[in-house]
């Protein structure tokens, strides 16, 4: 959630907020609800303070005026009902228009929409197509069933098979490898969370129509372990001198991909579940920009591990999540396209989620909102698209990365023709 002091006090704050497209309408709205709030809830406080002062007095008044006491505070009491009522429905207004408003972009962030992000580099040589696509190639060389997936789950989904398999455990081990260096904690998380926890870690309500929902148990599944480990210091104080706390969680990921009819149906490259190696940090809200140029270049560490020509961007205002302040894509080049697809992200969410949260720092001064970070290590089985397409052979062999080959055992998967 927003901070509602800044939102009123600090031009920069609104205008960043205004970048992301809010309308100022909703803006005044809020911050009109949030005065009403204020007032109701001194109102209510003066009006608690007298009600327990009348009930003071009857126990001190003479019996003759005993009578007219509990009368009068009778009457305070009735009198503060109404009014805890006005202050509850106060908070409530607010607190629903609150929610609608994203976290304010960094200055740092380019204005504009998906089309207007900033190149911040641009690393290897972008590997020309050869003679199959990554769906063609994996079922050919056996790495993914689509067919049989459709049959039994619908469309986006996909059977994993044989060395896809392995990769997909080299990919998860290998990320885990260089993050536990760094101080990742790795975690294998719960995948279904109620609403309370999807609210605070700011996916709803804007992203709701991207969940699953098991109907009638208030669970929802996770479209990103992200989610499950910004509930791990819900409502906690962490040491200052501790931070910055970070996990690495691996789990499947479940999204609807509403919206996206038509794109990107072949292979593997957008599906409904997926696996996932994901960065979560929970860091001094005074280094938190330091900690995300951290997750960036563990991003970069792993795909150039992979020896994948990519490149970063600074997104745009208008292609930012409601959460983040500021976000980097990681894109690899995906050769049968001729163009840079994205593998990773990450971003900077400030105090936004941990505001609804209440994860906090505790040090000798005091405490403070903790600034909450995320990224994506390893996305399975986009990686396992690029490194198909970008390790293709002219025989549709494919070429295994050094970095993995100790983790499956083999330098390369034979081509189609092999016998």
């Amino acid at each position: 959630m927003i901070d509602l002091r800044r939102l009123r006090e600090e031009n920069a704050y609104r205008a960043g907020a205004e970048k992301k497209g809010v309308e100022p309408s909703l803006i005044e709205a809020t911050l009109d609800a949030d005065e009403r709030r204020r007032t109701a809830m001194h109102a209510a406080e003066e009006a608690r303070a007298a009600q327990n002062l009348a009930s003071k007095e009857i126990g001190r008044a003479d019996p003759s005026d005993r009578e007219s006491k509990i009368a009068e505070a009778s009457r305070l009491k009735a009198e503060l009902e109404k009014l805890e009522d006005a202050e509850a429905e106060a908070v409530s207004e607010v607190e629903e228009l609150a929610l609608q408003i994203p976290n304010p972009a960094d200055e740092s962030v380019p204005h504009g929409d998906e089309n207007d992000f900033i190149t911040e580099k641009e690393v290897g040589e972008q590997t020309a197509a050869r003679n199959y696509d990554h769906a063609e190639l994996g079922e050919l060389l056996g790495l993914v069933d689509g067919e049989r997936a459709v049959k039994n789950s619908g469309s986006r989904f996909a059977y994993l098979m044989g060395p896809a398999v392995r990769l997909e455990f080299a990919l998860v081990q290998f990320a885990f490898d260089i993050l536990e260096k760094h101080n990742f904690v790795p975690v294998v998380p719960p995948v279904l969370v109620r609403e309370e926890m999807m609210i605070d870690a700011g996916f709803f309500p804007t992203d709701r129509h991207q969940v699953y929902e098991i109907a009638g148990d208030d669970l929802f599944l996770i479209g990103t372990s992200e989610v499950a480990l910004a509930g791990l210091h819900r409502g906690e104080h962490l040491d200052r001198e501790s931070l910055p706390v970070r996990y690495a969680g691996f789990s499947s990921c479940f999204r609807r991909e509403a919206g996206t009819y038509g794109k990107d149906t072949r292979g593997i490259f957008r599906v409904h579940q997926f696996d996932k190696v994901e960065m979560f940090s929970f860091c001094d809200p005074d280094v938190s920009w330091d900690e995300l140029e951290t997750l960036r270049s563990l991003q970069e560490e792993i795909v150039a591990s992979l020896e994948l020509p990519y490149r970063v961007i600074n997104v745009a205002s208008g292609d930012l999540g409601a959460a983040a302040a500021k976000k980097y894509d990681l894109e690899v080049w995906l050769p049968s396209e001729g163009a840079y697809r994205e593998v990773t992200s990450c971003s900077n969410y400030t105090d936004y989620s941990a505001r609804r949260m209440s994860s906090r720092y505790r040090d000798s001064e005091g405490s403070g909102l903790l600034h909450t970070l995320n990224g994506t290590a390893c996305a399975i089985s986009r990686t396992l698209v690029f490194l198909m397409e970008n390790g293709q052979q002219d025989d549709g062999s494919v070429v295994i990365p050094d970095a993995l080959r100790p983790y499956v055992g083999f330098d390369s998967i034979p081509g189609p023709d092999h016998s």
